[in-house]
């Protein structure tokens, strides 16, 4: 590959920074609002060991990164696949060796792992109070009081990220997002009885 080919290549990775955008805010705000709820459940019963909490939020957090990578993969090759046959049929030619084809193996890539990561990060970050309550640290609250002020923070931030993005008002879209996490909470205290 030349290095003509390599600048042309990461232009269309370039412009798959939009849809890489979305994917990070979507599914980390889906890997925060699935820790936020496994915190809120963890609280609710009492009596559901640190450890096994732990575990199991460990597991989502990869079940959400594989989750994301693989489905995010696979559409956007597909998308891809589909759009390059549409401009081969608009342009009565075979396109299989042109930028476009190279950015259907690179740009999905890219994508997912975007989408898988960012749930995976964004989770790690969540649950680190319960890590450290495994490893004796001293904390302020109890480590699943902690986890739920980590991922309402989070959620808040990715609502001020869409702001940013939509060039709205930040703090309104932050408590927009922040409004959702409470109601999340809310509602699965009020069916843990």
């Amino acid at each position: 590959m030349q290095w003509d080919d390599i600048g042309r290549l990461f232009l269309h990775a370039r412009q798959a920074r939009s849809i890489a955008r979305r994917y990070f805010v979507t599914n980390g705000f889906d890997g925060a609002l699935t820790m936020l709820g496994l915190m809120a459940g963890f609280s609710a019963s009492d009596d559901v060991a640190v450890p096994v909490a732990l575990t199991a939020c460990l597991g989502a957090a990869i079940a959400l990164c594989m989750s994301g990578l693989s489905s995010a993969y696979l559409s956007e090759t597909a998308e891809r696949k589909r759009e390059l046959k549409k401009l081969e049929a608009a342009l009565l030619a075979d396109l299989s060796e042109s930028d476009h084809a190279r950015a259907i193996s690179v740009v999905p890539i890219m994508v997912a792992l975007v989408n898988g990561l960012s749930p995976l990060i964004i989770s790690v970050i969540i649950i680190t109070p319960l890590w450290l309550a495994t490893q004796g640290a001293q904390l302020p609250f109890s480590p699943f009081l902690l986890a739920t002020i980590i991922a309402l923070f989070l959620i808040f931030l990715l609502g001020v990220m869409l702001g940013r993005l939509s060039q709205e008002f930040w703090l309104l879209t932050g408590l927009r997002t922040l409004t959702i996490g409470g109601i999340t909470v809310g509602i699965i205290y009020l069916f843990s009885g």
